[in-house]
């Protein structure tokens, strides 16, 4: 019978059940993707990274939502190296992962703080009407109007693609009542991975914005902290001059409204990076389904 340790790391908070948990298994050597799938499900964190060896990288991961295998996982990749720092398994420094989308940079602080660089931005302005949007959302189309003539509606990718939504009051962010097959069939029509809403007014004085992610067609109705969407967000925000001059480090608050607050630290500059802390929840073995492989009889 085949176990492997596996672990529930909550992602973008220093504070035990905040931030976004993720799946972590440290050993992923042997296990395939129905496998992978089956555990990322069992955990039933919005993903779940899988380490394995690499040719290419100090190490190779694979992310699974409950529900599929996705390319790029932010708060995943900031939750495994804060773990393997914990344990001792790596070294404060730079460290590279091998991902679906690339090799990425990944570099860990003394005091715990992971950075992930991730890929160069695609940005482009979608084909949707606000109108569209707001009615997947469950929102008045003014709270979008009202921003919409400086920050347009686009898609926006550092790994993966994201639909950029600015409304324009936290009020109107928080009372957001989203029709999910609305969304599903929206993002798919824009090619992107999920819906990002989000909103200068902020619940901290130091943010600089507050967000919310929906990517139902991924198995994640609403993701509480969104490493990957806060990059691109942070590109999206570099593209279309939202500030006068674009802060060194900003700090995007997101997961309030579903009780799991986290904090993603943003830089644009070169390429984009994200970080954060993280804290470990659960640490457990976990017993593997039999490979599909496995039942396979040659005569």
């Amino acid at each position: 019978m085949d176990t492997r340790q596996v672990l529930l790391v909550d992602a973008f908070t220093d504070e035990p059940m905040s931030g976004n948990p993720a799946g972590v298994v440290p050993d992923a050597a042997g296990l395939d993707g129905e496998q992978m799938g089956a555990i990322a499900a069992e955990l039933g964190a919005s993903e779940t990274a899988f380490l394995l060896g690499s040719d290419e990288a100090d190490r190779r991961v694979r992310y699974f939502t409950p529900a599929t295998e996705v390319d790029l996982c932010g708060h995943a990749t900031i939750a495994s190296h804060a773990a393997l720092f914990e344990r001792g398994d790596i070294a404060a420094g730079e460290h590279s992962l091998e991902t679906n989308v690339g090799t990425l940079t990944v570099t860990v602080e003394d005091d715990g703080t992971v950075w992930m660089t991730q890929d160069h931005p695609e940005i482009s302005r979608v084909d949707a009407s606000h109108d569209e949007v707001a009615a997947a959302l469950g929102v008045d189309v003014a709270a979008l109007e009202d921003v919409g003539a400086d920050l347009p509606l686009a898609q926006s990718s550092t790994g993966l693609p994201f639909l950029m939504v600015p409304v324009n009051f936290i009020d109107h962010l928080r009372a957001l009542d989203p029709d999910m097959a609305a969304i599903e069939a929206l993002t798919e029509a824009v090619d992107a991975t999920g819906v990002y809403a989000f909103t200068f007014d902020t619940l901290d004085r130091d943010a600089t914005l507050h967000g919310r992610m929906f990517a139902p067609g991924a198995g994640v109705p609403e993701d509480p902290v969104t490493g990957t969407a806060s990059g691109a967000a942070g590109a999206y925000l570099r593209e279309y001059d939202a500030f006068d001059s674009l802060p060194d480090e900003m700090v995007f608050e997101q997961g309030h409204f579903v009780d799991r607050p986290g904090r993603v630290r943003v830089r644009v500059g070169a390429g984009v990076e994200v970080g954060g802390r993280a804290v470990t929840t659960l640490d457990g073995d976990l017993v593997v389904p039999e490979s599909a492989d496995d039942e396979i009889v040659e005569a």
